[in-house]
């Protein structure tokens, strides 16, 4: 998941420097997207993991 984040944001940022607004628009509102679905699925895999009783990472 992280991953398709740096890849669309890397998009954007190439779009952006070549002066197509829309692509790098939209591109960087995906990889915002990807990034938070990221971030919650961080968080409730650290908070699954300690309920287990294991130590963080």
């Amino acid at each position: 998941m992280l991953g398709w984040a740096i890849t669309f944001l890397v998009v954007a940022l190439v779009a952006a420097l070549l002066g197509f607004g829309g692509i790098a628009g939209a591109s960087a509102g995906i990889a915002k997207i990807l990034f938070i679905i990221f971030l919650v699925l961080f968080v409730i895999a650290m908070v699954m993991r300690a309920l287990k009783g294991k130590p963080p990472v």
